[in-house]
């Protein structure tokens, strides 16, 4: 493994190389590795924090945590709640916030809040041919017009490595609660879902989960304690024609519900493959029931579909054809090579996408083979 200790390092070790690289962080969203790594868990460190501005500056391979834990200082903290893939994936490690930013990792509250990419001010990263790339200055020709910060964001490494990061950040909600609906079908709880979230209670999480005998739909509201109060009481008022509605007005508890939520962890230790699909909220019952997984998680009001299925199931070629994408978050080393990780992508977006990596990564070196990029050999 090869862990540079500051950006020039790594630029001279990206343009010195005769063969490809694996791009990774912390290593703990199981992507497949081979011997040749390349970590950028030596960049690390806050450069800039002004609370004042609601603005961080971070070296990609900095621990989340870390960040987190700075920004709590401050009474802020990173509103898209990164997920932590460990506990599902079995990983080891430190998530790091390089590689929260390349997998656009967010949580239940991008529902209300948006993704990681939507707070990404700006980034520097090294490119296939070790230039250094950043926002606002001229250190590459030709690359006005390309919105970099998105462009790298949910790359998985495939464009550039990240060596800094610099993030709008949000201050955190006095305190959270939540309902719980039991008893329902996927169908009706979607429903009951949708009716949350377009309501004008500003609510943060909505999630039906496995629970007690069944499954359970979750609906989260955070602010201020007084404001918490009034809009989880009209919302439990409207969503009584849906079943009995229970009030979690415990912070912590509720606090831990959506921790668990964000994580997947129904699915921890739990034999089996496990899938993420996106699709329309109101075609996720029936794609639920296509799939035929052993167990199924809705988050975002049902936008996305965590789906546990018996190990090396084909889930894509069991979905069908819809409006969206399926990603293999775990599976053993033959799954992942037979059905891939990520969803073939339309022949359009697969050639913006092949322009892409010819601009930024000509040689292939990135994480060959991965979002459909050039195989190694």
């Amino acid at each position: 493994m090869i862990i540079p200790e500051d950006e020039a390092e790594l630029a001279d070790v990206v343009a010195g190389a005769d063969a490809p690289f694996a791009v990774r962080g912390g290593s703990t969203r199981g992507v497949p590795t081979h011997d040749r790594i390349l970590s950028a868990s030596g960049l690390r460190g806050i450069s800039l924090y002004e609370p004042g501005a609601l603005t961080i500056v971070v070296g990609a391979g900095t621990p989340a945590a870390e960040v987190e834990e700075a920004l709590a200082g401050e009474n802020q903290r990173l509103a898209f709640e990164p997920m932590d893939h460990r506990g599902l994936l079995g990983s080891t490690g430190e998530p790091t916030i390089g590689g929260v930013i390349a997998a656009n990792v967010s949580g239940p509250r991008r529902v209300q809040a948006g993704a990681a990419r939507d707070f990404l001010l700006g980034v520097r990263f090294v490119d296939g041919m070790g230039r250094v790339i950043r926002n606002g200055g001229r250190v590459m020709k030709n690359v006005t017009g390309y919105d970099l910060a998105r462009l790298m964001a949910g790359s998985w490494g495939t464009l550039g490595v990240l060596t800094e990061v610099s993030l709008k950040v949000l201050p955190r909600a006095e305190t959270q609660a939540s309902l719980r609906i039991h008893g329902l079908d996927a169908a009706r709880a979607v429903r009951a879902m949708a009716a949350a979230l377009g309501s004008p209670f500003e609510v943060t999480g909505a999630a039906y989960a496995p629970g007690g005998d069944g499954h359970e739909v979750l609906i989260r509201v955070e602010g201020f304690a007084d404001s918490v109060r009034y809009r989880l009481g009209r919302l439990a008022d409207a969503l009584g024609r849906f079943g009995e509605v229970e009030l979690i007005a415990e912070e912590d508890i509720s606090a831990r519900i959506w921790r668990q939520l964000r994580d997947v962890a129904p699915f921890h230790g739990r034999p089996g493959d496990v899938w993420r699909l996106s699709v329309k909220p109101s075609e996720a019952p029936g794609l639920a029931a296509r799939i035929g997984a052993d167990e199924v998680l809705f988050d975002w009001g049902g936008g996305l579909i965590w789906a546990l299925v018996p190990p090396g199931t084909d889930l894509r070629a069991r979905a069908g054809r819809f409006d969206g994408h399926a990603t293999l978050i775990r599976a053993d080393d033959e799954t992942r090579t037979r059905l891939g990780m990520f969803h073939p992508e339309p022949a359009p977006v697969a050639e913006l996408s092949r322009g892409l990596r010819e601009r930024f990564d000509p040689r292939g070196i990135f994480n060959p083979g991965l979002m459909g990029s050039p195989a190694e050999g």
